[in-house]
């Protein structure tokens, strides 16, 4: 039996402690923070309850696995899954609907078709069996396996190479392309497919001039393997994995925070890695709004920015610091869950937003965030979504509360690992080089940032120390 000591309660240190307390050790858990959940968080007021992190589970087999793995019973035991329907509604700039329906590749085709015009699903369709392939050549060292100890071979981007017809051939660059290359060379640049494709790579904080077309592989997995809602809100799963803790022995310390250089008398420590504070984070609005949820409204519904081009030269940076896009892509979360509302007469709605981090933007400056969610009010108002007028209360979360209440650099979304670029989108490696037993977990480290993976590095790093 080691002596194993955490630091960090998010997800990915709790789905850890639960795995080595199952298998023997002795597990103690150090947090900064009152509570458990990390990037889980909650907020509740006067009847109404919100996700403060994220908002839905995607490759819940994750999960089924932790489940399983520490208490031989399923996940829908600890708490109730629903598969969202439909996975999302998008209004692009020129006024364009469509909504695209869950774990449904053939579906999504239709959709695309009936929306875009004749071949939108089938030149999409195309670009996912690529995503398959990259899938296939890494879901076991990218995601299942430690960081190989020569990572050499996923400096290599494994997107198949797609033929090169008519004017896509005079486009330029040659060999893999980037992501956004992808859009103009294989979706014929097609604003919506290319916004489309754009939005899953602005979710993580990937910018997609420069992400490796293996990036494709984010949309793959969602259409593939399907989107899921908890009931109660993702921090019922916090909940749920903290109980199962609790259940296998593993002891918490909140309120101590644990120093980088503080000598720890373990046999083993697990770490969080420090994220890029220059990566993206997440703008967050919580709105108590008066007035039912109107039947038939999508769980998930995008709204894509008004120019693409402007949003990511303001989110990275292109021609001077990064700063606020007027018209940014907005994500506005709509759950039909009355544990999360006082009653059937109200309505509670979440705006997210990639925005630049704390380290990028002072999210401090006063005003800032109001004048920005007043914005964004105003851009949803003008897509038809009527909200503004139904605001009983706002609740704002910037980088800087992100940063405040968890610890990250900058309050930045941790970006996930994908093969090619270099290796320069993979996340460091679990075990440390050259300081035996002692492991990073969690987003920042491999295999990188998303609810799903942080699950898996919690699986790696089990795997890697073994039983007791």
């Amino acid at each position: 039996m080691a002596r194993i000591v955490i630091i960090g309660a998010g997800i990915s240190g709790l789905a850890a402690a639960a795995r080595l307390a199952t298998i023997g050790h002795r597990v103690t858990v150090f947090e900064a923070a009152p509570t458990y959940g990390g990037m889980l968080g909650r907020h509740q007021h006067e009847g109404f309850a919100f996700d403060t992190g994220p908002t839905l589970l995607t490759l819940p087999a994750v999960y089924r696995d932790l489940a399983l793995k520490t208490g031989r019973e399923p996940l829908e035991q600890l708490v109730e899954l629903a598969p969202v329907e439909p996975e999302s509604r998008h209004l692009f700039a020129d006024g364009t609907a469509l909504a695209l329906p869950n774990a449904s590749r053939g579906g999504v085709a239709q959709a695309l078709d009936a929306a875009l015009g004749a071949g939108a699903g089938e030149r999409w369709g195309a670009v996912m069996n690529r995503g398959r392939a990259v899938w296939e050549a890494t879901r076991r060292p990218l995601l299942e396996e430690p960081l190989p100890a020569d990572p050499a071979p996923l400096a290599a981007d494994p997107y198949p190479a797609a033929p090169r017809r008519g004017l896509a051939r005079l486009l330029p660059g040659g060999g893999t392309p980037s992501l956004d290359q992808v859009a103009a060379r294989e979706l014929g640049g097609h604003p919506a497919l290319t916004a489309l494709l754009t939005e899953y790579a602005l979710r993580f904080g990937l910018d997609p001039r420069t992400a490796p077309a293996g990036a494709t592989v984010i949309p793959y997995m969602e259409q593939t393997f399907g989107v899921w809602y908890v009931q109660g809100g993702l921090r019922a799963l916090a909940d749920a994995v903290f109980r199962r803790c609790e259940q296998r022995g593993v002891e918490f310390r909140f309120g101590e925070r644990v120093g980088a250089d503080q000598p720890i008398d373990a046999d083993l420590v697990l770490r969080p890695a420090p994220g890029d504070p220059r990566a993206p984070g997440r703008f967050t609005v919580l709105l108590a709004l008066r007035g039912a949820r109107p039947p038939g409204t999508a769980h998930r519904t995008v709204v894509h920015a008004a120019d693409r081009a402007e949003e990511l030269d303001a989110l990275f940076g292109t021609g001077g610091p990064p700063r606020l896009c007027a018209r940014p892509t907005v994500q506005v979360l709509r759950p039909d869950d009355p544990s999360l509302r006082p009653d059937a007469e109200h309505e509670a709605v979440t705006l997210t937003v990639t925005v630049p981090s704390q380290a990028q933007l002072d999210w401090t400056v006063p005003g800032r965030a109001e004048r920005f969610a007043d914005q964004l009010l105003t851009r949803l108002d003008a897509a038809g979504l009527g909200l503004a007028e139904r605001v009983l209360r706002r609740e704002l979360r910037t980088p800087a509360d992100t940063e405040r209440e968890t610890s990250a650099p900058g309050g930045a979304v941790p970006r996930p690992s994908l093969a090619g670029a270099g290796g320069g989108f993979l996340r460091p490696a679990n075990a440390v080089p050259g300081h035996p037993g002692h492991y990073l977990v969690g987003g920042g480290a491999h295999p990188g940032g998303g609810l799903a993976r942080a699950g898996m590095s919690a699986c790696v790093v089990a795997g890697l120390i073994g039983p007791a």
